[in-house]
């Protein structure tokens, strides 16, 4: 069986940090443009922690919910001072994120070598749908698959079991691609191979004693040693 590439969408095709150009705009209206990467890097990190939160505590809610409520945190603890107004759109810039800049060539790529891609994500599969369409990725992927289908998040087994049940697959014909190392971990301790797309060289990786079956510094790479 061929092998399939599993690719996370947000951090790791989708650009989460696009947003800091209009967090700048929003800010510096309020005299605080200087808050902007701080508050792009406090908003992803506090959304992932209520998805983890929430998995924890079997209260499910569509990411979407977890990203709202991390942006008002962060505004909150920021003290910010944003309007409703700017939280409405700032919402609505985050379904717009871009793609990164080499994730178009790398699986054109690897699509002209004969790999099976899909897209992977914690979003709902409306919101992967919509995202990766207008970043101009989506044609890229045969499926989209969404945790959203079981009520989890990753690093849940359960949402990998999901993965493999949805693509036909066995863990070992399976690789999950991700720059977030907590999915890495997860996808590799269900018993899939993964790599690590390490876009930061200072990131250190969890030692944990599970390593990525790969690592890269980007997409470009990955789609040299798989494609």
């Amino acid at each position: 069986m061929a092998e399939v590439l599993a690719f996370d969408v947000y951090g790791t095709l989708i650009d989460t940090h696009g947003v800091v150009t209009e967090l700048e705009q929003r800010l510096g209206a309020l005299g605080k443009a200087e808050l902007a990467a701080e508050f792009s890097r406090r908003w992803r990190d506090k959304q992932l922690e209520y998805s983890f939160r929430r998995g924890l505590m079997g209260a499910y809610v569509p990411f979407g919910r977890c990203t709202e409520e991390a942006l008002v945190f962060t505004d909150r603890a920021l003290q910010a001072g944003l309007s409703e107004n700017d939280r409405d759109h700032l919402m609505q810039v985050y379904a717009e994120l871009p793609a990164f800049a080499e994730a178009e060539g790398a699986l054109t790529r690897l699509a002209e070598a004969g790999v099976t891609c899909v897209a992977f994500s914690n979003g709902t599969a409306a919101a992967v749908e919509g995202l990766l369409e207008q970043a101009g990725l989506r044609r890229h992927f045969s499926e989209v698959v969404s945790v959203d289908e079981v009520r989890r998040f990753k690093p849940d087994p359960a949402v990998y079991a999901h993965l493999r049940h949805r693509l036909e697959s066995e863990p070992g014909d399976t690789w999950l691609i991700s720059s977030n190392a907590f999915d890495v971990i997860g996808a590799r301790y269900a018993g899939l191979h993964a790599a690590w797309v390490r876009r930061s060289p200072e990131a250190p990786f969890d030692p944990w004693g599970i390593e990525p079956d790969l690592t890269v510094t980007d997409l470009d790479a990955l789609a040299q040693r798989l494609g």
